[in-house]
């Protein structure tokens, strides 16, 4: 948990899907815990590098798993980089969706609270001019509704606190774009991946070999 909390925000998924069954593991998982123990010893050489360009913007980007779990609860992932990951999170949604783009509509509103700490944070401490901050998203249904109301039909039974994502785009403070999944850092968060990709991710995250 501490290496996940604080340099290794490739492990995160399984850390989190792991802790749910804390109170009462079994095999299947002890060995699952070992296998992150032996990604880790297997990549003890990389380290998360902050920093790069001088004038490199925080840019968020946000996903969700499409609800692909047994239980119909789909995965939050979010993270912010300014030249490597600062923030981080994977999380289970607490309701279960109808619908993909719910599922990422949902996403965006995790990600957007921390967006709008990240940006008023960066605004007072380094004098910096109230800019929208980028997050980006692979969902065009959910871009779609978080710019405008037309799926209202489809949409309604949304509760409205996740409408916080189109207030907030309204009030120009974060500017929501479209990301290719395969250019989908936050991918990682959500889900189980194959090699080349989470070693894709995790170099989009800043972590790389001292």
């Amino acid at each position: 948990m501490y290496a996940s909390v604080a340099t290794r925000p490739d492990i995160t998924y399984a850390v989190s899907l792991l802790s749910r069954f804390s109170e009462k593991p079994g095999i299947a998982h002890w060995n699952a815990v070992k296998r992150v123990y032996a990604y880790l010893k297997g990549t003890k050489d990389w380290w998360l590098t902050l920093g790069g360009d001088d004038k490199s913007p925080a840019i968020g980007y946000s996903d969700a798993d499409g609800m692909s779990n047994p239980d119909r609860h789909a995965i939050s992932g979010y993270a912010f980089l300014i030249g490597g990951a600062v923030s981080w999170s994977s999380k289970r949604q607490e309701i279960v969706s109808v619908s993909t783009t719910e599922a990422e509509y949902v996403a965006l509103t995790h990600a957007f609270k921390e967006a709008i700490w990240m940006r008023n944070f960066i605004i007072e401490v380094f004098r910096a001019p109230p800019l929208p901050m980028n997050v980006k998203s692979d969902s065009m249904g959910a871009i779609a509704l978080a710019k405008d109301d037309k799926f209202h039909a489809r949409t309604k039974h949304i509760d409205i606190r996740f409408h916080f994502v189109r207030y907030n785009i309204e009030d120009k403070k974060i500017l929501l774009t479209y990301c290719p999944t395969d250019d989908m850092t936050a991918d990682i968060f959500t889900k189980a991946l194959d090699n080349m990709k989470a070693k894709h991710f995790a170099a989009s995250l800043g972590l790389s070999q001292a």
